[in-house]
């Protein structure tokens, strides 16, 4: 049976510890803000960037991983006699997954496949484990990819904000409409639609885009995430909720680092789910 090695991005925000126990590789992405590139890292290191974002009236860049970064870790993991399986941010929100593609076929395209998630966060996370259990199992690497490529497809998320001011600065919202919004508390619903980012509809205050956001999961939910940024309260709250209408299904509490966050802003909340 070959051995798999998993790599993702820094979107997934895997935990160091996780990552490192399991030897599930990490290319992160980077973020440039006020005059510093940097790696985003990992969950329990972003809370000096999203003070820096409060404070600051610029607003950050992010950028992909160089190619010979997913060269580097591709070709390490084939001399140590790995196969190796990239899963990655969604196409359409980044160009991640296309550079890992053409860093597959340098280094070899005969035991590496790269899959475009069509998802971030929690998701994109809970693909990597769901690849490891199949591993784990005895499926090969072509099973693998194949049924991830296939279960991707039955997961969704819904994220809103506490604040239109970064989706402001973000470019993602024009200056009028964030006005009239603040104005009227409205807040954003914000779905990920085959791996692109898109409002599905706005209420009127926090505590309705939250009733929003859970009416929205399906009654044969499998997995729940509750992903936030800096509102561990919130999430906690959300999750005793969820523990209440969903017994028996996996609930689990995630962050959100810089590179997604960043257009969010802190107190964001997102629910991730997977049917």
């Amino acid at each position: 049976m070959s051995k798999i090695k998993f790599v993702t991005d820094s979107t997934a925000y895997i935990e160091k510890e996780f990552a490192d126990k399991n030897h599930i590789e990490i290319v992160p992405l980077k973020v440039d803000f006020l005059g510093k590139i940097e790696s985003e890292g990992f969950p329990g290191e972003f809370e000096e960037f999203f003070e820096r974002l409060k404070e600051s009236k610029d607003f950050p860049k992010t950028s992909q991983p160089a190619i010979g970064e997913f060269v580097k870790v591709f070709q390490e993991a084939v001399e140590d006699g790995y196969e190796v399986i990239g899963i990655f941010l969604s196409s359409k929100l980044s160009g991640t997954y296309s550079t890992a593609c053409i860093a597959a076929e340098m280094v070899d395209p005969d035991r590496i496949s790269v899959i475009d998630s069509e998802t971030s966060v929690s998701n994109l996370k809970l693909l990597v484990e769901r690849g490891m259990e199949l591993a784990d199992e005895g499926k090969s690497r072509k099973e693998i990819v194949e049924i991830l490529n296939l279960e991707k497809k039955n997961m969704g998320i819904n994220l809103t904000v506490d604040t239109l001011d970064y989706l402001r600065k973000g470019g993602r919202l024009s200056g009028a409409k964030a006005f009239i919004g603040s104005m009227l508390n409205m807040k954003p619903i914000i779905a990920l639609i085959d791996g692109k980012l898109e409002s599905i509809g706005r209420v009127r205050g926090k505590a309705k885009a939250v009733e929003t956001m859970i009416s929205n999961i399906p009654e044969n939910v499998k997995h729940i995430c509750i992903c936030h940024i800096f509102s561990i309260d919130e999430a906690e709250g959300i999750k005793n909720r969820l523990e209440e209408r969903f017994k028996g299904v996996p609930i689990s509490i995630d962050v959100i680092g810089p590179v997604i966050g960043a257009h969010l802003g802190p107190k964001a909340l997102g629910i991730c789910f997977k049917w």
